[in-house]
């Protein structure tokens, strides 16, 4: 970055410069009071404008990645994820900072009114370093939102393979949806914690909701099988209709050391035997 009076001009014309900021970000955001107040949004405008003029100041250059700009990548990862958790787009977003060249650039030409090319040096440099700002503010938003989906997913995966207890030392897994690796792994870790939390020694892995099993699928069940016996418990496959049966041997997957069931009631029957329970009418 060329010498550049930035500093100078945005400390000379703090106060008016905060003021006509805040008032274009209100006039874009119309309608989204309910989702930041003007406190929070001054705070915000107030805080970047401090730390530009202190790294301004300092002598830092346009590579945002340098340490000197480290205390505003950490503002702007901080201010995308309020944005997020607020609801607000990744253009309303990215307004924040872009919406500040209108302000400075007509304090950039009034310093520069004699000096045309000066005024056009100026204004190229703080239009290159709030371009980079904003862009990085976008992409903090973007990740941020990324990284909520994600947590989400997980929490739905995990939600979506409950572990219920039917009868003492008796668990249940009923599977509902397209089985993946991922989901597999956390089916497989639920059910040996509830194996664990109940101290069970038997398991109904049903997968009457479980549109189709390929090789993948079924390799990855019977993984779970192996893995419930090394804690000691027993497994029993039920839900196994007719189709997925003629698929299973086509595939030639071997469940020949595998309990299993055509639907969850007969499974649970073979459970309470295995126990020596019965039910009374």
């Amino acid at each position: 970055m060329t010498k550049t009076r930035l500093p100078e001009i945005i400390s000379r014309n703090e106060s008016d410069l905060l003021n006509e900021w805040v008032r274009l970000q209100n006039e874009v955001l119309a309608g989204r009071g309910d989702r930041i107040s003007d406190h929070q949004l001054r705070a915000n405008s107030q805080n970047f404008l401090r730390i530009l003029s202190a790294a301004l100041s300092q002598g830092a250059g346009s590579d945002i990645t340098a340490r000197e700009w480290t205390s505003m990548r950490d503002l702007l990862t901080e201010f995308s994820r309020q944005r997020v958790s607020q609801g607000f787009s990744p253009s309303e977003t990215a307004i924040f900072v872009f919406s500040f060249k209108q302000p400075l650039f007509v304090r950039i030409g009034k310093e520069y009114a004699n000096d045309k090319q000066a005024f056009e040096g100026e204004v190229w440099t703080a239009t290159e370093l709030l371009d980079k700002l904003g862009l990085y503010t976008v992409e903090a938003f973007q990740k941020t939102r990324e990284d909520v989906i994600l947590r989400q997913q997980q929490e739905m995966l995990e939600l979506s393979t409950p572990v219920v207890e039917l009868w003492t030392g008796v668990l249940a897994l009923p599977l509902i949806g397209t089985l993946d690796s991922e989901r597999t792994q956390i089916v497989m870790q639920n059910l040996l914690q509830g194996i664990v939390d109940k101290t069970a020694d038997l398991a109904i892995i049903d997968i009457t909701g479980v549109p189709t099993v390929d090789t993948l699928v079924a390799q990855h069940l019977l993984k779970t099988v192996a893995a419930a016996r090394l804690m000691g418990a027993d497994c029993i496959i039920s839900g196994i209709r007719p189709q997925i049966a003629q698929t299973i041997i086509h595939l030639g997957v071997d469940l020949a050391g595998v309990l299993t069931k055509a639907t969850l009631a007969d499974a649970f029957r073979l459970a309470l035997k295995k126990k020596n329970l019965t039910i009374g009418a």
